[in-house]
């Protein structure tokens, strides 16, 4: 049974990008400006955790 602890999200309002996170099981929200060169290299930061963590990644929500 998996039981979900954060969920993340990334939106853009009015040109700046920010990250949320939910912490589900305190019912806490955190929100943190994230620039857009760090966006942009996101798909190869997780790329590098996704090889790092090796196969118990692919186990995860996708």
């Amino acid at each position: 049974m998996e039981t979900l602890l954060y969920a993340a999200e990334l939106v853009r309002e009015d040109g700046v990008y920010k990250l949320v996170v939910k912490d589900v099981v305190r019912d806490t929200l955190q929100v943190t400006p994230v620039p857009e060169s760090l966006v942009a290299r996101l798909p190869t930061f997780l790329s590098a955790l996704d090889a790092k963590l090796g196969p118990a990644s692919a186990r995860g929500r996708r």
